[in-house]
């Protein structure tokens, strides 16, 4: 993965999005309205690129709301983007909006995580999923990715579990590309050293070499959940003596202006198979814990 040093200029950090971003020159300097003569410069540290220019580039570069900040700081300027805690009270509409919509979600499961995984709210869908699992992992702070891959947590209930722990740590290595947070590589170190075996004797590493990742050979209701086409990677997971089955799908806020915003990421998992639905909708759901209403 590329790593930029915090205290490198902003030319070389700016290179380091572009060549990230496989852009030449001559390419961004068209998107961004300037020249390439121009870029050049400031990557070189010839030309002091104005504050606008900066935003300009970075929004060219999809550059992550956080990393915008530490851009303007390595050209002199100030932060342009406000950090504000979630428990604000200027936050209060988006909080009572991301509540509302996760409750539109049910009974499919859905939830809310920080840029390190941490729940900031989720849906009696989830706590259905997490019934059973020791105390430790569902105190405050939760996070999502320890409570999926712990040999203590679902793992041992996932029955495609190699697939899709390994989607869970492709996609933060991917977040570590974007973002410098000690936190998130903290946690990426952790999870991946679990064992793929779950504490109660092994998780079922059913299917382990099917392609279509649906893995276990379980009925559901008489139906075959691999007669199901999948369009996504589906998350298989056993629960109550069934195997439901889901694709997860992650949201994030439009142009957002506040680097807490911007690391918010809304996640739905959506039933893959008519059993499924059929099982979610037929069960009446609990109120969530304290612990997975709102972070502490």
């Amino acid at each position: 993965m590329t790593t930029v040093a915090p205290d490198t200029g902003v030319g070389p950090l700016l290179r380091g999005w572009r060549e990230r971003r496989g852009l030449s020159q001559l390419e961004l300097a068209l998107r961004a309205g300037s020249s390439a003569r121009h870029i050049s410069f400031v990557e070189t540290g010839r030309s002091r690129p104005s504050e606008e220019m900066i935003l300009r580039l970075a929004e060219q570069l999809d550059v992550p709301v956080r990393e915008r900040n530490v851009l303007l700081l390595a050209a002199g300027y100030a932060p342009r983007y406000a950090q504000t805690p979630l428990d604000d009270p200027a936050m209060g509409s988006l909080r009572a909006g991301i509540e509302q919509l996760l409750q539109g979600y049910e009974p499919y499961p859905a939830l809310v995580v920080d840029g390190t995984y941490t729940v900031v709210s989720a849906n009696r869908g989830i706590a259905l999923l997490l019934e059973g699992l020791p105390g430790h992992l569902l105190a405050p702070p939760l996070n999502a990715i320890r409570i999926t891959l712990h040999p203590e947590g679902l793992a041992p209930r996932i029955r495609n579990l190699r697939e899709w722990r390994a989607h869970l740590l492709a996609r933060m290595e991917h977040q570590m590309a974007l973002v410098r947070s000690p936190e998130l590589r903290e946690l990426y170190e952790e999870v991946a050293a679990y064992p793929l075996a779950g504490a109660g004797g092994g998780a079922p590493e059913h299917g382990e070499d099917r392609g279509d990742g649906a893995g276990g050979e379980g009925e559901r209701d008489g139906e075959d959940a691999a007669s199901y086409p999948h369009v996504a990677l589906p998350l298989v997971i056993e629960h109550g003596g069934r195997v439901l089955s889901f694709v997860s799908s992650v949201s994030t806020f439009n142009t957002p202006m506040d680097v807490t915003v911007a690391e918010l990421a809304i996640e739905t998992l959506l039933p893959a198979d008519p059993a499924t639905v059929t099982y979610l909708r037929s069960l009446t759901l609990r109120p969530p814990e304290a612990g997975l209403s709102r972070r502490p």
